[in-house]
């Protein structure tokens, strides 16, 4: 007996130990439920949050496909505008290349226009040059000259070219060495010789003088007899003439050889107007002065015609014709010089 209770006693000992461990695995269990149970909630909330991005990301995916879709269309609608505008750009580049083209053909057309142009206005300045020049030189007619150079710059004026002007400076320079010069009225000297000429046929020579015709009409009251004895005795007195010279020696000459003297005085006259053309003043006096003397001697100086014939010889005989003429060799040259370099 006493040997089986010890036994019972150590078989209520485990008992009681399982007794007072239940409590810590209950805890245990607990606690391990509780973590369970919390990594299932982190789960199941995990899992909701990966599936709202996965919307959300869905959602975007599908907003940036159609932003996408979209972008694309852009795209091709804008290559589809670049090619538009590429192909418009490659005409308005032809077009520009044949723009070009055609004003560098004008610009080339003009150039040789006004090249041409400007050879040509060359050339007739020079021709227009020449003529004052030979003007001046061979007539000694200095306002054509003048009116030469004045007509050669005015058409330079009007071109306005700078490549003109030292020409035009040339030009007006020798416009004024003209413009300077003593004047000799040439038109108007010409114009006395040529009055004198045309009235030598007009010029009563010496033995041309008639006394006038007295009035023998006798009155309404006188007879017939009376008449015709007035008119005998007229004509009887128109026999005989008296006239006076002052000069002792008169210079009368025969019919036949007075109208060799009007037609030697007239050319005596027109040497004269040659020899003023020619500025050739000794012939010019020499030819006036025997003219004069011709007309003193020969023609009846009582007369006002002959008086007036040989005061316009006295007068022209004093005229001074022997003026310097310039040339107009620097005009000349200086517009050949522009014409070579123009044609260069």
């Amino acid at each position: 007996m006493n040997d089986s209770e010890p036994a019972v006693v150590q078989s209520t000992e485990p008992v009681a130990g399982r007794r007072k461990a239940a409590p810590h695995v209950n805890a245990w269990m607990l606690v391990a439920a509780l973590a369970v149970a919390l990594m299932v909630w982190q789960w199941f909330d995990t899992r909701r949050e990966l599936n709202g991005m996965r919307d959300v990301i869905a959602e975007r995916l599908q907003t940036a496909d159609t932003e996408g879709r979209d972008t694309a269309a852009m795209a091709k609608n804008a290559q589809d505008s670049v090619r538009e505008v590429q192909g418009k750009l490659g005409v308005l580049e032809a077009r520009i290349a044949e723009a070009q083209g055609q004003q560098m053909a004008l610009q080339q057309l003009y150039q040789e226009l006004s090249r041409s142009r400007d050879e040509s206005m060359l050339s007739e300045i020079e021709q227009t040059l020449s003529i004052a020049s030979q003007q001046l030189q061979l007539a000694g007619n200095v306002q054509a000259a003048l009116l030469g150079l004045q007509s050669a710059d005015a058409r330079l004026a009007r071109s306005d070219r700078p490549q003109f002007i030292p020409l035009r400076r040339v030009i007006a320079r020798d416009i004024e060495r003209l413009k300077a010069l003593p004047n000799v009225d040439l038109t108007g000297l010409v114009l006395k010789i040529d009055q004198v000429s045309a009235g030598i046929d007009r010029l009563p020579l010496v033995g041309d003088l008639r006394l006038p015709v007295p009035d023998t009409t006798p009155a309404g009251s006188e007879n017939a007899w009376s008449r015709m004895g007035a008119v005998v005795w007229g004509e009887v007195k128109q026999l005989v003439r008296v006239e006076r010279f002052d000069s002792g020696d008169p210079a009368l000459l025969p019919p036949e050889q007075r109208y060799f003297l009007r037609e030697n005085l007239k050319l005596r006259l027109l040497n004269a107007r040659l020899a003023l053309l020619q500025r050739n003043e000794p012939v010019f006096k020499s030819d006036l002065k025997t003219a004069s003397q011709w007309i003193t001697r020969y023609f009846d100086l009582h007369q006002k015609s002959v008086q007036a014939a040989g005061s316009t010889l006295q007068d022209l005989q004093s005229a001074d014709l022997v003026v310097e003429l310039p040339t107009l060799a620097d005009s000349l040259a200086a517009v050949r010089n522009l014409k070579t370099a123009s044609d260069k």
